[in-house]
């Protein structure tokens, strides 16, 4: 039953009141933003600039996704079920982009794939040259997004009932076989959670991004540095390209939400 106010204890009030103040200053920012977009004008939801961001964020987020799942899924699984020597190691660099600074990201990305980074020269003998390109913004992406699939799916593959995969073996199915028929749909609520998270990471990606790509309407500028350069010489479009960039996050949480109730773990 609920209780009225007169029934709370002084505990209970005062938490309850933190609670209220944590959500008005984590939500009025939104709000405003939205109600400072009314009413949404031409000129910035369809700008030029809004389409060309728009663009290259979905295009460069969805690839950096495709990328994280590639690369990712069988790291994830690796470290869920081998136990090997430096394994804690190897989780904690896994782990380092998800807490990295995202300029130092960017600036070691450059350091390390720039004109005179580390593999610089090398790139350039092939032709490659990655810095303020299209690629340069799905490598930053990719580097500061996919921890967030790896520690989702390894969290999902470690739940899976192994006793599963013993009977599939014991019936003469294949390591491969089973994989795809038992593992991964058992696992397939934290993979597809941790896709939409890095997907949205990825979306919303800014400091590595500029540091490592640059700035260039319709071949590096993403939604998030649309926005900087908009707050500057064009509002409408910052401003539209915030509200998207909100109602896309809270459509992620719901989609989570859905996909697993009780929260995705990412331990």
């Amino acid at each position: 039953m609920k209780h009225s106010i007169a029934q709370l204890s002084p505990k209970q009030v005062i938490f309850r009141s933190i609670v209220v103040v944590l959500l008005l200053f984590l939500i009025l920012p939104l709000i405003a933003v939205v109600w400072r977009a009314l009413p949404f004008r031409a000129e910035g939801w369809l700008s030029e600039a809004t389409f060309d961001a728009l663009r290259l964020s979905l295009f460069t987020a969805t690839l950096s996704a495709l990328l994280a799942i590639v690369i990712g899924t069988p790291v994830a699984y690796f470290l869920a079920r081998e136990d090997f020597r430096g394994k804690a190691i190897v989780d904690a660099l896994i782990d380092v982009p998800m807490v990295l600074p995202p300029a130092v990201a960017g600036l070691a990305l450059l350091m390390a794939f720039g004109r005179r980074g580390l593999l610089g020269p090398t790139l350039a003998s092939f032709g490659i040259e990655l810095p303020f390109t299209t690629a340069a913004v799905v490598i930053a992406e990719t580097f500061v997004a996919a921890p967030f699939y790896v520690r989702a799916a390894k969290a999902g593959f470690a739940s899976v009932d192994r006793g599963l995969e013993q009977m599939s073996a014991l019936l003469g199915v294949s390591d491969l076989r089973t994989f795809w028929r038992i593992t991964l749909p058992l696992a397939a609520p934290s993979l597809f959670g941790g896709i939409l998270m890095t997907w949205a990471r990825a979306l919303g990606e800014f400091g590595a991004t500029i540091m490592f790509a640059g700035n260039f309407q319709g071949r590096t500028q993403t939604m998030p540095l649309a926005i900087y350069i908009g707050l500057e010489s064009n509002l409408d479009s910052a401003l539209a390209l915030s509200v998207i960039l909100i109602f896309v996050s809270f459509g992620i949480l719901a989609a989570m939400r859905l996909i697993s109730p009780k929260g995705l773990a990412l331990g």
